[in-house]
């Protein structure tokens, strides 16, 4: 509720400055206002102003990664919800869809994007490659060799 109440106070000041406000920031604002997470998913933007750059913080609750707390930086650039999200993780992590350099691999955030899904998919996506790692399109083949 807090985050509501701060982007429509955001959006009364930026009506009242008649700065330009662009698409973009506004998809991220309504994407931002209809987050939908489960406990086990914190969004903290450091920065009020830039929602752009936020840190997501992971914890399963189940599955061979539960009892971890895993975080990631989200950047989105001028041109959201075009382009997908860049996602790193910033824990070093044994797992095969994410790298010792932090990239993830999750096909939403590459070649199934689609201008249509909302960071709230992402999350839950990303929540999901924690519960059921892909084996199917690794990133860390030495990860996957020893969860199969």
């Amino acid at each position: 509720m807090h985050k509501v109440w701060n982007l429509k106070k955001q959006q009364a000041l930026n009506e009242k400055s008649n700065t330009k406000v662009s698409p973009s920031r506004i998809r991220i604002q309504k994407d931002v206002s209809e987050l939908d997470l489960p406990s086990s998913i914190k969004v903290e933007f450091l920065d009020q102003q830039n929602l752009n750059n936020f840190i997501v913080q992971i914890k399963p609750d189940e599955g061979y990664y539960s009892g971890g707390t895993f975080k990631f930086s989200f950047a989105l650039n001028e041109n959201y919800p075009h382009d997908p999200p860049k996602v790193l993780c910033l824990n070093k992590i044994y797992h095969p869809n994410i790298d010792l350099d932090g990239k993830v691999c999750l096909n939403i955030l590459r070649e199934d994007w689609k201008p249509v899904l909302t960071l709230n998919s992402v999350l839950i996506g990303l929540q999901f490659l924690f519960l059921e790692p892909n084996p199917e399109d690794p990133l860390n083949k030495v990860g996957l060799s020893d969860l199969v």
